[in-house]
């Protein structure tokens, strides 16, 4: 067996099933899960049409490129998204469908890191746990950037010592972040660009939170848009991940995008070819649709909109919470330590939430993670405001 799989952590949700094992919370609550980032609004009925209008194309095998229509698609609404100059997005060489995020994150890194040169992997902490498995089993180190309150929950770039720049093949970065929300700004971006280019490292930016704003917001910006703003239209070192599971409410597609350098790309798609996840022409067709709506998008975002204004006002006097720049997350502190908190909510209230620790690594600084928990806004409005009545309750009864 490969002996790297001896280093990957139980994932969050194996911990959080063991830390609520043997508790019986009141048998007259329904359960409400704030724990999982699947969005629950319905699945707009036009993508579904699509998808079953399509299933003629399961006779047929795709290929790994995906067809035309549907890169090009998704090269028009990255164009239009973040204002990148005219054709500067060729889908033929800069844009790559994906199964789903999750599985394109992981399999980057082993396609782009050289493990004979003593890698490290650099990556926001909280985090993603797949930016962690996809470092270890391509046999990098990972090295954690921490995130705290004090940072405004963004990377401090600055901060890190050339010798681990030195040393990084690979950066990732997830804006909006996952739990905290926090937006990096352009110049946040360009710094990543231009140490990327100084450090000789390629920088994989998770965006699939990118359009869950609020309505009216500036929406925030996206690392092409940064790197065509510095006349780097060719997009050299940049690769971006995108996902229609939030931003359309299809999880169950497994449908997204990668885009940026032509040149990895291109090696990319060679590992893909290999790897088999080429995405079936159904899936393609209900994709294609789903890009090139917004009338949708925006109507999800005033779903998520409500959620925010209804739970940070049944829980803005009670909990250390602020409103995020973006995403669905809430990422209190919390009153006592982050496990117990979410150990006893479930018992006493038969709600929920992710420990904010299992999220994070100890670090010589400590776990960023450590007493905050992460609600995730996805369930209805009405049990979003029920499970906020129970967790006020549960702090009031601390």
């Amino acid at each position: 067996m490969n002996p790297d799989l001896d280093r990957l952590q139980p994932y969050p949700f194996q911990k959080l099933t063991e830390l609520k094992a043997g508790i019986k919370p009141p048998a007259h609550l329904e359960h409400i899960a704030l724990s999982i980032g699947e969005p629950k609004h319905p699945t707009p009925g036009f993508i579904a049409e699509t998808l079953a209008s399509h299933l003629h194309g399961l006779a047929h095998y795709p290929i790994t490129r995906g067809g035309d229509a549907l890169r090009e698609t998704i090269a028009a609404w990255a164009t239009r998204r973040f204002d990148l100059p005219a054709g500067s997005l060729d889908a033929a060489r800069h844009v790559l469908p994906v199964t789903g995020t999750r599985e394109a994150l992981f399999a980057f890194a082993q396609c782009v890191v050289d493990r004979s040169r003593d890698p490290l992997v650099l990556m926001p902490n909280p985090f993603y746990q797949i930016y962690e498995g996809a470092a270890l089993l391509a046999g990098a180190e990972p090295h954690f950037l921490n995130l705290s309150a004090d940072n405004r929950f963004l990377l401090e770039l600055d901060a890190v010592p050339d010798a681990v720049w030195n040393r990084c093949q690979l950066l990732y970065l997830c804006n909006p972040g996952n739990p905290s929300g926090a937006v990096m700004d352009e110049a946040h971006l360009r710094q990543a660009i231009e140490l990327a280019e100084r450090f000789d490292f390629v920088i994989a930016a998770d965006e699939c939170y990118s359009e869950i704003h609020f309505p009216g917001a500036t929406p925030p910006p996206g690392l092409l848009g940064a790197a065509a703003r510095m006349g780097n239209t060719d997009y050299r070192r940049c690769v971006v991940f995108h996902s229609l599971s939030k931003r359309s409410n299809v999880p169950g597609l497994r449908s997204g995008f990668v885009a940026g350098d032509a040149q990895i790309l291109e090696r990319f798609h060679l590992y893909r070819t290999y790897h088999g996840c080429s995405m079936a022409p159904p899936s393609q067709a209900a994709s294609t649709a789903a890009w090139a709506d917004e009338a949708h998008v925006e109507e999800n975002r005033q779903l998520y909109a409500q959620k925010f204004d209804a739970m940070l006002e049944i829980l803005g006097d009670v909990l250390k919470v602020s409103r995020p720049d973006a995403g669905f997350y809430l990422w209190p502190e919390t009153p006592v330590d982050d496990q117990t908190f979410a150990r006893e909510l479930f018992g006493q209230q038969n709600v929920t939430v992710l420990p904010g620790s299992y999220l994070s690594r100890d670090t010589e600084a400590g776990n960023p993670g450590r007493n905050r928990v992460r609600m995730a806004l996805v369930a209805p409005l009405d049990e979003c405001i029920e499970a906020a009545g129970r967790i006020r309750r549960f702090v009031e009864s601390l």
